[in-house]
């Protein structure tokens, strides 16, 4: 599956936005899906995903309550809904699809956190900067 990202730009801190990621060659379906993003200076983190049986998802933790990851299967494309927006929200946003039922998920702890092993497709990033 090919994966295409979009919908970055610049926006103020508590701004909303929303980042698209439109699929093609195979149907979304059959794949969790999930967002990662790469802050400047800083390793690439996975920060959401959504499961392709039961469209269950997952957040870690500094996202939850102020994104969204969902999907349109008639569209072929997941969607990240991010409210509230902050400064340290400022990244390149990528989306990455796992041929699987459902999402793997790891934990230190009782922080949650994705590995980008698990995903084979992934699309060419978007970048969302939030300013003050």
């Amino acid at each position: 599956v090919q994966l295409q990202a979009s919908g970055g730009g610049l926006v103020h801190v508590g701004d909303s936005l929303r980042l698209s990621c439109a699929a093609s060659g195979y149907p979304l379906v059959g794949y969790s899906v999930a967002w990662f993003r790469q802050a400047p200076g800083k390793e690439r983190e996975g920060i959401t995903c959504i499961n392709s049986k039961d469209d269950t998802t997952y957040d870690e933790e500094s996202v939850q309550g102020r994104f969204a990851i969902s999907r349109d299967i008639s569209e072929n494309t997941v969607y990240l809904q991010m409210n509230n927006l902050k400064l340290e929200d400022t990244a390149v946003y990528y989306c990455a699809a796992d041929a699987s039922s459902f999402c793997t998920t790891y934990y230190t702890g009782a922080s949650l956190f994705f590995s980008e092993d698990d995903f084979d497709s992934w699309g060419q990033g978007t970048l969302v900067t939030v300013s003050s």
